[in-house]
């Protein structure tokens, strides 16, 4: 008897009992449903997280200065002239200096819970932002200390001043700052809580804002993504001399963070789809106890098979192929569920959840290895059956 008669023949067994092999299915397509749905949230998830870093640059190297253990100091000038120095590694530094300050625009009653960041000319570089309206911070800005500020294009939208941003004023800490320039919008310029709600400052008035002596925080722009770490290694090597102490500092390239992340991300998807794949260990066994139930079931039709001259290999093949196809239609559904449940989890959480290809491939090979390997026990038993004891089964 051929592969195709034994596949039908193992349909048409199925179709006799469909609650049966409904139930038999069932921890198949749990099992199948439960690693497709987690891996794709796992990969929406790492997708989410590589476009957030990407977004920040992937070619930013941040650098931290706590200057513990040491009275030097590396200021802003020596960091400037380090990124000269090392411009075949080094595209664009800025200093980052985070203000805490009330924010207020012109004609407002009320504070708007905005960013406040001093940053230097070349922050739209290190950003890789773009500017839609007026002009981004200049060096005379910076060297004078105006009170100027770039903003993003929420300000620009028309919950603040519809359109005419440029020119407006905002109020900070109370001193009045004349908004020189918008940014072009990046996700929803109406959504206050968004990115593109945000204003940068010259880093020399943010520093007197902060009260802070010294800058302690730089963002490097490397020039490509193969000098990220040459460009990371050259500033350790400096900051090293400076201090003498590696606690001084810290140099972090986000590329290092995201591969860390990604790989951390992998290891607990994985992880999370083995536990669930347990539920395809226990189908297998429901369908290794079925399986044998039914060869008790037909030991008169075995008997009568061998009579007419059958083999035990054909015995064997056909409840293999029985127990394989029953896997198989229980992969199929729950592939089905898992593609199903992930894109009803992707909307719920506003995330990428697409299932892989290979999380499917994956999915049905294991369902369908484990028809035939549960299924071979109750098949060997079937093959061994000896025709007169068959015949004489009631």
């Amino acid at each position: 008897m051929g592969i195709g008669q034994s596949f039908i023949l193992a349909i048409k067994s199925l179709l006799n009992n469909k609650m049966r092999a409904f139930l038999t299915m069932l921890g198949i397509i749990i099992g199948v449903g439960s690693v497709i749905l987690i891996m794709s949230l796992g990969n929406g998830v790492t997708t989410e997280i590589s476009d957030t870093f990407e977004s920040m640059g992937t070619r930013t190297v941040s650098v931290t200065l706590m200057g513990r253990g040491s009275n030097r100091t590396f200021t802003d000038d020596e960091m400037y002239e380090f990124a000269e120095e090392n411009s075949d590694v080094i595209k664009a530094v800025t200093p980052t200096v985070n203000v805490s300050a009330t924010v207020r625009p012109e004609r407002w009653n009320e504070n708007l819970s905005t960013s406040i960041t001093g940053v230097g000319e070349d922050w739209l570089t290190v950003k890789t932002y773009e500017t839609a309206r007026g002009r981004f911070i200049s060096y005379m800005d910076i060297y004078a200390r105006n009170k100027v500020c770039f903003v993003g294009a929420y300000f620009d939208s028309p919950e603040v001043y519809n359109g005419n941003a440029v020119g407006s004023t905002l109020k900070i800490n109370g001193d009045v700052y004349t908004i020189i320039g918008v940014a072009e919008e990046i996700t929803d310029a109406s959504d206050e809580d968004g990115s593109d709600n945000f204003a940068v400052i010259p880093y020399t008035v943010a520093a007197r804002l902060s009260r802070m002596g010294n800058i302690n925080s730089y963002t490097l722009i490397s020039v490509s993504d193969e000098t990220v770490n040459a460009a990371k290694q050259r500033m350790s090597n400096r900051l090293y001399e400076n201090y003498g102490d590696e606690d001084a500092y810290a140099v972090i390239a986000l590329a290092e963070i995201l591969d860390t992340v990604t790989e951390i991300m992998d290891t607990l998807v994985t992880v999370i789809a083995a536990i669930a794949a347990i539920s395809l260990l226990v189908g297998g066994i429901g369908i290794m106890n079925i399986m044998l139930v039914s060869v008790t079931e037909r030991t008169r039709e075995i008997g009568i098979r061998k009579a007419l001259g059958a083999k035990r290999r054909d015995i064997k093949s056909q409840f293999v192929i029985e127990a394989m196809t029953t896997s198989l239609i229980g992969g199929v559904f729950g592939i089905l569920l898992g593609v199903f449940g992930a894109r009803i989890a992707g909307k719920l959480m506003n995330m990428p959840a697409v299932p892989s290809l290979s999380s499917i491939v994956l999915s049905v090979g294991i369902s369908v290895g484990i028809g035939v390997l549960f299924g071979y026990l109750p098949a060997k038993k079937a093959s061994e059956l000896n025709p007169i004891d068959a015949l004489h089964h009631d």
